[in-house]
């Protein structure tokens, strides 16, 4: 029963946390483009008023013309509309669902004892720890290197990210190691919101309602921060979906098939920045797709390979020791209501019906059992391959 009960917060969770994101994810995309895509005033008297862009577009039956001004106004409106909640529930309801999956389960989601012996507690506590490390180091970046070495403060990032990746492939299971980059970078990006975007936006209005000139700074720097977010928002998107993807993360270079997959979300998002922006550069999507072919190419499963004779009674038993615990009708595994996938495992006829998938999952991946909980040897994975490369004969 507290399986299940944990599965509907999950689902709960994750659709708030889809919610959310997709209403952030959009404010972000429209914001960056519109800047992208704002021209200069066509009125002069625009222009002498301090309106430094204007954009004319026409949605849903009718016409709209938004204006940005250089710094601010002379005079603020009634009411001025602000973009703050999107983020915070975003990153809310995504801590929630890292603590109710990940930090709950720990010893299954985290932790892969074929990598590391790590306690639960360990690897929670050094979840944590990093969360906040990546803003600090992030956020401490910006601030040394200011508003002219972007190149500069993507280098260190990506290097950063990297370095991260890498040491985690050393102590999380593949799985673990891809969520907890993504909840870094996306703190990073909620962080940003919280304490560089809305602070920033909070001067200029106090200095419109004080009769003091806003310092354009703050504007130039919140612009910085939410561009950045715009690049962060893609890699981060893939994150949040990897789990269902095992040949990235099960692979035993997860770490910089993480790295190669993000670059190019970050590489696909700058063509359409460029873009926006009036200039074309067809290289960008025509390298990407290449990349991407390299990618799929380079981490393909290999074939299942033939071997000594296995019957099929030595893979029952290896299923039934290795697998069933969570494969089953009823799961005995804790944390697992029903199976995972729907993949059940607990007949021969279940058996082999899922022979692909437990070659997939099993073998080429080495994804399943889920951070080799039961303990799966690699012998016993070579005579799974070979049953499999026989045509999984079910006698």
């Amino acid at each position: 029963m507290e399986a299940y009960a944990s599965d509907w917060v999950q689902l709960i969770l994750r659709w708030v946390h889809l919610i959310t994101g997709i209403a952030w994810i959009g404010a972000s995309f429209y914001f960056v483009w519109l800047d992208n895509s704002l021209e200069p005033p066509r009125d002069p008297a625009d222009a002498n008023a301090g309106i430094g862009g204007e954009l004319w577009a026409v949605h849903g039956g009718g016409f709209y013309v938004v204006r940005k001004f250089r710094v601010a106004p002379d005079t603020l409106p009634a009411t001025l509309h602000w973009f703050k909640w999107e983020a915070y529930w975003t990153w809310l309801s995504g801590f929630a669902l890292l603590v109710v999956m990940y930090y709950a389960n720990a010893s299954v989601y985290l932790v892969d004892r074929s990598v590391a012996t790590l306690a639960p507690w360990q690897a929670i506590s050094l979840s944590v720890a990093l969360i906040a490390v990546g803003w600090i180091f992030y956020d401490q970046l910006c601030k040394r290197l200011g508003l002219e070495r972007e190149a500069w403060i993507a280098a260190a990032m990506i290097g950063f990210v990297a370095l991260v990746a890498w040491a985690l492939s050393h102590l999380y299971s593949g799985r673990g190691m891809y969520i907890q980059i993504g909840a870094m970078l996306g703190t990073i990006m909620v962080a940003n919101v919280a304490h560089v975007i809305i602070p920033s936006q909070r001067r200029l209005v106090q200095a419109k309602e004080q009769g003091v000139a806003p310092d354009p700074l703050d504007g130039l720097r919140g612009k910085q921060r939410s561009v950045h977010n715009n690049y962060f928002t893609l890699p981060v998107l893939f994150v949040m979906i990897s789990n269902h993807y095992p040949l990235t993360y099960a692979h035993p270079q997860a770490w910089l098939i993480l790295i190669a997959i993000m670059l190019l979300a970050a590489y696909v998002r700058h063509f359409f920045n460029l873009r926006h922006k009036g200039r074309v550069v067809w290289a960008i999507p025509v390298s990407a797709a290449i990349g991407a072919a390299a990618l799929a190419v380079t981490i393909a499963p290999a074939r299942p390979r033939a071997g000594d004779a296995v019957s099929f009674a030595q893979v029952r038993a290896i299923v039934a020791q290795r697998c069933v615990a969570c494969h089953a009708e009823k799961p005995t595994q804790e944390g697992f209501a029903i199976a995972p996938k729907d993949v059940k495992l607990d007949t021969p006829e279940r058996i082999a019906t899922n022979a692909q998938k437990i070659y997939e999952q099993a073998v080429a991946s080495r994804a399943m059992p889920i951070g080799n909980l039961t303990g799966m040897t690699d012998d016993e994975r070579a005579r799974l391959g070979a049953w499999i490369a026989a045509g999984a004969p079910a006698r």
